[in-house]
């Protein structure tokens, strides 16, 4: 049996950089969700830590989905 040790590694840097992206992507989510909720309790504009927190968590769910998809249609 002969290991293609070049494959191996390209999936491995690839899935490496694919849920650090994705740890990113939540955690900024939740901090933009988290400045939302301060600036409610100040009563200043929530607008943009929304659209932010929003966009993240979407990003995340397309991810998510996307995987699952490639999963199940092999």
């Amino acid at each position: 049996m002969k290991i293609d040790w070049v494959a191996l590694g390209s999936v491995f840097g690839v899935s490496l950089a694919v849920v650090l992206g994705l740890v990113l992507l939540f955690s900024g989510g939740l901090r933009a969700w988290s400045a939302r909720e301060v600036a409610q309790e100040r009563q200043a504009s929530t607008a943009l830590p929304t659209v932010a927190a929003v966009a993240c968590l979407l990003a995340c769910v397309t991810v998510v989905l996307f995987g699952i998809y490639l999963i199940v249609a092999s």
